[in-house]
């Protein structure tokens, strides 16, 4: 049984910063791609951030120079170091594997408010 388990979430002052991070099960992690996407109401699920198995990264425009995705296949993880967080950064956050195969996890919640 797949399982990516998220967690990190909360609520962050503007200007703050908050890491999250994705605990996966069931697959074997070294070989898939690794993700967050991002879904605020109203608004389609975006692609935050990915890191390939060879440690490729791609970010989404917003989040470029404020966002860092790590993994640590050992402990088959996959984070999210966000900082210079924005009100806009609101959103369920949500971890993805992809290989062939695609999984997603329960999503956590990040609130940017004052």
């Amino acid at each position: 049984q797949v399982q990516l388990v998220e967690s990190g979430g909360g609520l962050v002052q503007p200007g703050g910063s908050l890491r999250l991070s994705c605990k996966a099960s069931g697959i074997i992690f070294g070989v898939y791609t690794m993700g967050w996407y991002r879904q605020s109401p109203g608004k389609q699920r975006e692609l935050v951030a990915s890191i390939t198995s060879r440690r490729d990264t791609t970010y989404g425009e917003s989040v470029k120079g404020r966002f860092t995705v790590s993994r640590d296949d050992a402990e088959r993880t996959v984070d999210l170091q966000m900082s210079s967080l924005k009100p806009e950064d609101t959103a369920v956050y949500y971890c993805n594997a992809h290989g062939g195969l695609e999984f997603w996890g329960q999503g956590t919640q990040v609130a940017v408010s004052s």
